[in-house]
């Protein structure tokens, strides 16, 4: 899939040496196709990153996709350069009057927090509203996915005993949903919270649907809406050395931080992490921009009611 993005965004080289194929904006300009427009609203701390992680996990179909990237205007990121942020990143302001295809709010280092303290969740709360009529699919991620379960189905986020940390087993459970198709039986993705939304309320719910689950980690996937809601309680878009930075980020600082469950070979951090999700993280993110995102907006959105 060629992703569209601005021409000195940096993680553009490093898309571009991963052979995936970037497109600039005067090339863009230049196809008399319209692109799937995803807006991606960047919560976590490391916005690069995110980036780059993200975007190539978009990069698996045959469409277009331009990607927008937004952020909160009620918040400081203290470890992005503001250059960076005010020459990437738009305001919700800027951007509530135009319609996307797909949507993603990505997890946020705050789920220790009730969700009324953390400083911009007024604006998120806003935002979240705004998807209902403004967005044909939005995928929330870790955090961004017990936001929204909380705000549009009042579920409320649990205190772990320790933090889930480490790379688990999952289960499909309802293989005729197209959000699954092409999975095998049993998939690994990875988890780093302190929280959880239980399964016991979420399988209560008849609105929401439950997709995928493990025995250790919980639900990982579900939806609602048929699809114009995704929920993933994971970090499928994760690369390899994510959890391993995060793992001697933590260890370096003294905290009180066990080792990432299924991750080093033999259980050792000198050992080099084991890529055992990409392939089902590859799916998902390719499973719904065809299904949910492509194939349900019009080619023309203006006037298009949700």
């Amino acid at each position: 899939m060629p992703i569209r993005v601005q021409n000195d965004l940096p993680v553009k080289e490093i898309l571009e040496q991963e052979n995936i194929f970037v497109m600039d904006e005067y090339r863009a300009a230049h196809q008399d196709i319209r692109p799937i427009s995803i807006g991606l609203l960047n919560l976590m701390p490391l916005k690069e990153d995110t980036e780059l992680q993200i975007l190539r996990s978009l990069s698996n179909t045959p469409l277009q996709v331009d990607v927008t990237f937004v952020r909160v205007k009620s918040h400081v990121s203290k470890n992005t350069s503001t250059s960076h942020i005010y020459k990437f990143y738009e305001t919700f302001d800027s951007i509530r009057d135009r319609k996307f295809d797909g949507f993603i709010i990505t997890g946020a280092p705050v789920e220790q927090m009730p969700f009324e303290e953390v400083d911009y969740w007024e604006e998120l709360k806003s935002i979240m509203d705004w998807t209902a009529s403004n967005v044909t699919s939005t995928l929330h991620l870790c955090w961004g996915a017990q936001a929204g379960l909380y705000y549009h189905y009042g579920i409320d986020k649990v205190q772990l005993p320790q933090k889930m940390f480490g790379v688990f087993r999952h289960h499909v459970r309802n293989r005729k949903i197209p959000l699954v198709r092409g999975f095998d039986d049993i998939f690994y993705a990875p988890h780093s919270r302190h929280t959880t939304v239980p399964s016991e309320l979420l399988k209560k719910d008849a609105r929401i649907t439950i997709l995928a689950d493990s025995d250790e980690a919980g639900v990982f996937l579900c939806m609602a809406k048929d699809g114009r809601e995704i929920f993933v309680m994971g970090h499928p878009e994760y690369d390899r050395v994510t959890l391993d930075t995060e793992y001697k980020r933590d260890k370096g600082k003294g905290l009180d931080i066990q080792i990432p469950a299924n991750y080093y070979p033999d259980n050792n951090p000198d050992n080099r992490p084991e890529l055992v999700w990409r392939s089902h993280a590859n799916n998902l993110y390719t499973n719904w921009l065809n299904y949910y995102v492509y194939q349900v907006t019009p080619y023309d959105m203006i006037g298009t009611p949700f």
